[in-house]
């Protein structure tokens, strides 16, 4: 009975974590992507990169840091990041690119 309940627990807090994951994923997407086009540069690609358990002021949460690549005028290739923590964006990073004059 006892070994039962653990292991409903164990999935359910697996699957909680998994879950919020995923919806921290999907946001990571909408703010790097909204990025790119405010600032009139192709979005290449997102990559998931390390992330970290902690509650440093608050509740438990999910730090990750993702990976995007992006280009000024389709032929360069950049490589910035952003961190998200919990399902808050804490930073993005994009190195100097030269700017295209249209």
């Amino acid at each position: 009975m006892i070994a039962d309940l653990f292991w409903i627990i164990l999935i359910a807090v697996v699957a909680s974590l998994f879950w919020q994951q995923r919806r921290q994923s999907e946001l990571a997407k909408q703010y790097i992507q909204r990025r790119c086009q405010q600032i009139n540069v192709q979005l290449l690609s997102i990559a998931r990169g390390n992330h970290t358990f902690g509650w440093p002021k608050g509740p438990l949460n999910v730090q990750t840091r993702y990976y995007f690549e992006f280009s000024v005028n389709g032929l360069d290739c950049y490589q910035g990041y952003a961190v998200m923590q919990g399902m808050r964006l804490q930073e993005v990073y994009m190195p100097a690119y030269p700017m295209v004059e249209e």
